[in-house]
């Protein structure tokens, strides 16, 4: 009886074991399917870029459809290169630049939006949605014609409030110009994504609280500091890492806005580089050698991200 008792209970207990671990795997199972769809997707592009990054493979290489095996010579190349170092440090203070007026812009607009009367806030919201569907080859056109020095409506419109005399004003004629138009064509654009969400997230304040601190004599921007800005820092956290990623890599806008006959090194963002040397110099080697370093770079944000977002998970 004894020798059953204790089969019993170790089978019991085996069973309550598979269990436990079957409840632990099921979140597993549920992200199996997308990590195997990624895979699927990504593994092979990854797979040949690496490939090709250990290749001299140039424009009569692509006619042969064989490249020569130098190992890590591209990578070699592009790390002692100065350019690549300037252009990293660019763009980074690029980013950094790009996302910090997107975050703060953002976040005026939503705060504003709650405010309004409903009437304004369609008008608003309206506005934002058109913003943020416009295309953004068709953007950088209304853009360079507004600044365009002959005929720019910018031109005109400051000359005529009398700031200046912009007549024929060049506002592409400095590599901090040009750098700047592009900052106010990516944050106008960005704008819209961040202020909208940023909105939605505000209806998850509870207004008990807010009023309750209002009572207390609290001020407005205590009230945001204390109230507001925990409940939106999961969402914020995610909008910073999307625009991290986005504006790290942007070439559309600033390639065609400055154009290709003022595109130089002393303005190239990691984009503009990596197209530079690896298409219009046909040295697809070294491009991908610059593509995979990117790739790391936005995984290692990535993976910030992911845990600064366990960490908000595990607090709450």
């Amino acid at each position: 009886m004894a020798v059953a008792a204790e089969t019993t209970k170790w089978s019991r207990r085996r069973r309550l074991t598979w269990a436990r671990a079957g409840r632990a795997s099921v979140p597993y199972w549920l992200i199996l399917p997308v990590v195997a769809a990624l895979t699927a997707i990504l593994g092979y592009p990854i797979y040949s870029l690496v490939r090709l990054s250990l290749e001299h493979y140039t424009l009569f290489e692509l006619i042969q459809h064989h490249g020569q095996y130098i190992g890590l010579k591209n990578f070699s190349s592009v790390l002692h290169d100065q350019v690549f170092w300037h252009t990293l440090l660019r763009t980074v203070i690029f980013t950094v630049v790009n996302v910090g007026a997107t975050i703060v812009g953002g976040t005026l607009i939503a705060l504003l939006l709650v405010r309004v009367s409903g009437w304004v806030r369609i008008l608003v919201t309206s506005g934002l949605v058109l913003v943020w569907a416009m295309p953004q080859v068709v953007a950088v056109q209304v853009w360079y014609w507004m600044t365009n020095f002959q005929n720019g409506v910018v031109n005109y419109v400051l000359t005529e409030l009398h700031i200046g005399n912009y007549f024929e004003h060049d506002w592409y004629q400095t590599t901090f110009s040009q750098l700047g138009l592009v900052t106010a064509l990516i944050v106008w654009g960005a704008l819209p994504f961040v202020a909208i969400t940023l909105y939605a997230a505000l209806s998850q304040v509870p207004g008990e609280l807010v009023e309750a601190a209002e009572i207390d004599g609290a001020r407005p921007w205590r009230v945001f500091l204390d109230v507001t800005l925990p409940i939106l820092r999961p969402v914020l956290l995610i909008l910073t890492s999307l625009s991290i990623l986005w504006d790290f890599g942007v070439f559309t806008q600033p390639y065609l806005l400055i154009g290709q006959a003022h595109i130089n090194p002393s303005n190239y963002l990691m984009g503009i580089y990596l197209f530079e040397e690896g298409y219009l110099k046909t040295d697809y080697g070294r491009g991908a050698a610059i593509s995979l370093l990117m790739l790391v770079m936005v995984a290692a944000m990535s993976v910030v991200y992911v845990r600064k977002m366990v960490k908000i998970g595990d607090v709450d």
